[in-house]
Order: structure tokens, then sequence, then C-alpha cells
């Protein structure tokens, strides 16, 4: 059965993104960049691919991605109306209007359903959860594996990484790699 990853770039004080949805503040040193690029090219969005030689690239890891309207809004906002194109997209909203991109499948409701479906059906990869924490925090207890990307910045507040309920499920370290800045990108899997 495919897997519901939550891969997201994270704060030590566990925020994803600023107040008003800032993310440019993660340093991003070479070496983490040069890994992602080789190990999770489909994280990348498709409008910077070919600048940075992943064009034609094929998925490693994914061939789904779901995302709330937070992640979804800054592509969208720009005229980039599907920011992977080279993955089956996903936007949890109830207020996005339809999308002109047919590429793009707006989900009104039930996110814990949708995902329970997509575990269900024939794929070439895993779901990436890519944002954001009111969705991160609905999905909790179908989150298979965590790939946080944890840099060496305080945030101070912001969006947290998962927002909710208070529902403790614990989760065990499996690997972690260190870069060139302090960041770190650890893996983690629920506790059985």
């Amino acid at each position: 059965m495919r897997k519901l990853v939550y891969f997201v770039a994270v704060s030590i004080d566990g925020f994803i993104a600023g107040p008003s949805g800032e993310f440019d503040f993660y340093p991003q040193p070479d070496d983490l960049v040069a890994h992602l690029r080789a190990e999770l090219p489909e994280t990348m969005p498709g409008h910077v691919r070919p600048h940075i030689g992943l064009d034609g690239v094929p998925n490693k890891r994914f061939d789904t991605v779901l995302m709330g309207l937070g992640t979804y809004r800054p592509a969208y906002d720009h005229g980039i109306t599907s920011p992977y194109p080279h993955l089956r997209q996903y936007v949890v909203s109830s207020t996005l209007p339809e999308p002109t991109d047919p590429a793009i499948t707006v989900v009104r409701t039930d996110p814990l359903g949708l995902v329970r479906e997509l575990k269900q059906q024939p794929g070439e990869g895993d779901i990436w959860l890519c944002g954001g924490g009111l969705l991160a925090g609905a999905l909790l207890p179908e989150i298979d594996e965590l790939l946080w990307k944890r840099y060496p910045v305080i945030a101070g507040t912001g969006i947290p990484a998962l927002a909710g309920e208070f529902h403790p499920r614990p989760f065990t370290p499996t690997e972690t790699l260190a870069f060139s800045n302090g960041a770190t990108l650890t893996t983690y899997r629920p506790t059985v």
C-alpha cells in the first residue's frame, strides 16, 4: 500500500512558514539542495526544474502531491496554476474557485477519505503531503512517515507544522542526515 509522507521544511521551533506564509527565511546550503535534487527531484516545482537541470528527470519517491490552500496559493497568485505538473496534484480547500488548470483536483471535504482512497489506488510512488499545518493536523491519523527538513532557525511565530486537536501520536526517528549549515533531514515513522 502507498504511504502518506509529510515532507516539509520546519524551523527549530516547529513552524513551516511565517505568519503571512513566508518561507524564504530558511537557509539553503548547497549540499542539502544537491541531496534533494538527487533523491527527491519531484519535490522541485515544475517551473524551477528546467533551470536546475531536472527537466525530464523521472520521479523517484512520489507520484502524487496533496496540499492545502496556503501551500498552493503562492504559486497560484503568481499565475502558476500547476506547480507540480509531473505529479498528480490535489488541493484541499473549501474556498478555492475551480482551477482553470485540469491538472489540479480541488477537494472540498473529507481529506481523510481522500487519502484513504489514494492509498488503495495503484501508483508508482507514495503520496507527498506538501503542507500546510491545518491539513497535516487533520491527516495525522493517516501519516505513515515524516520527512522533516529542520533548519537552524527560530521563527518565533507562524504556521505550525501540525495544527488541530490535542492528539499525541508517537513517532520514532529512523534516519538523520546532517548538512553543512546545521540543517538536518530526519525520517520518522509511527512508533508501533
